[in-house]
């Protein structure tokens, strides 16, 4: 490749650009995993990650993916042949319910058109139908990465309460944790997924699931094999800050500093700020005369933002210009999306600055791709993120 100077750029919503202080944090020796310094950084990071989830509650933390967070919170918890009612989102919904039916377990998947989040209304019809409480877990995504669309989860919740049901409630917060509101205990949440590529401005490697005193009772009896993935093996390594297996060292010393600095923002400053991003980035592309992909402003998503191409326009050759001539990478369109959208992230450790190069990106790629489009979508950022600064 030719020499770019600068830094890249990189906007895709997740994995997100990584922290310096975080990257040295990482940037030591490894230690013996079943020594003292070990047990404190282990017993560290279970307590101040709890916060960040909203919970009293145990956090596991996986060396894994996402995805194995995912298998986690389904083996720990069901048994061959169960019913799982499950809702299509978007890409990363559909992947969670495809990964759930390999498992052997039952899953009724909720058509979606990928522009809207879970109807909690659905949920309650499902429930108050199954009279004999065939289903015993509902599952959806907070934030889907795919589409920039939120979910409501007090909401679903309620619906469930309302119908009298006592299926668990699952949620994926893979994209959202740690850059949006969550509140795994005051939602009544029993299990809820994430990962540290995103909000928690780590590299990929780390998945959690954290866990209700009710989710964590069923877990005793449930049928599903496990064995890396045991919640109860984690839980009595933890008491001592250790794991039962090898973890992934340098990786929580990385959560350790990552945490540190949430804490030091605070949680609240954390998520206004990037409430204000997501609005200053919706705000370009409307005046750009585009459309954002998210139908339901009470649903827009404060992580990422899904941009609608034209018709007859690739938005992955839009992505390539401006890669190409602004070393600026854009999430692609995924799934039955591909082609049709590129996805802005706005997420980790952004501010002004960092947002208004990348929308200047994006506006001067759609010129040199020849996007019809209007000018100045930067500009209404800019006005919107002035007017809206703390002095």
């Amino acid at each position: 490749m030719d020499f770019r100077p600068g830094r890249h750029f990189l906007q895709i919503p997740g994995p997100s650009p990584v922290p310096d202080r975080v990257l040295r944090a990482m940037d030591r020796a490894v230690i013996d995993h079943r020594g003292p310094e070990f047990a404190e950084l282990g017993l560290n990071v279970l307590r101040d990650i709890k916060p960040v989830f909203g919970t009293e509650s145990h956090v596991i933390i996986f060396p894994s993916s996402g995805t194995g967070a995912w298998e986690a919170a389904l083996v720990n918890t069901l048994s061959p042949g169960d019913k799982v009612l499950m809702f299509e989102t978007g890409h990363f919904a559909s992947l969670w319910q495809e990964l759930a039916g390999k498992l052997g377990l039952e899953i009724e998947f909720v058509d979606g058109d990928w522009r809207s989040g879970v109807n909690a209304g659905q949920v309650e019809e499902k429930l108050r139908a199954d009279n004999g409480h065939t289903y015993k877990a509902v599952c959806m995504v907070h934030n889907e990465t795919s589409t920039g669309v939120t979910s409501n989860v007090p909401n679903v919740r309620a619906s469930m309460d309302a119908a009298g049901h006592p299926a668990l409630l699952m949620v994926d917060t893979i994209s959202s944790l740690g850059s949006m509101a969550y509140q795994h205990d005051a939602w009544d949440v029993d299990v809820t997924v994430s990962g540290s590529q995103k909000g928690l401005m780590l590299p990929p490697g780390l998945g959690f699931n954290t866990i209700s005193d009710k989710a964590l009772k069923v877990s005793k009896s449930n049928k599903l094999t496990r064995s890396y993935w045991d919640w109860q093996a984690m839980i009595d390594n933890n008491e001592s800050g250790y794991f039962p297996y090898t973890p992934a060292t340098n990786l929580l010393f990385g959560l350790q500093e990552s945490l540190a600095m949430l804490n030091e923002e605070g949680l609240d400053k954390v998520f206004a700020r990037h409430d204000r991003m997501a609005e200053a980035t919706r705000r370009a592309v409307q005046a750009w005369g585009m459309e954002v992909l998210c139908n339901n402003p009470d649903e827009y998503s404060s992580v990422l933002t899904g941009v609608m191409m034209p018709d007859g326009v690739d938005a992955d050759v839009v992505r390539k210009v401006i890669l190409d001539n602004f070393d600026m990478s854009l999430g692609t369109g995924l799934g039955k999306l591909k082609g049709k959208i590129f996805r802005i992230g706005h997420l980790g450790e952004i501010n002004e600055l960092t947002l208004i190069g990348a929308l200047s990106g994006v506006e001067m790629g759609l010129s040199l791709a020849d996007v019809p489009h209007q000018k100045g979508g930067v500009a209404q950022a800019m006005a919107y993120l002035t007017k809206t600064a703390e002095g």
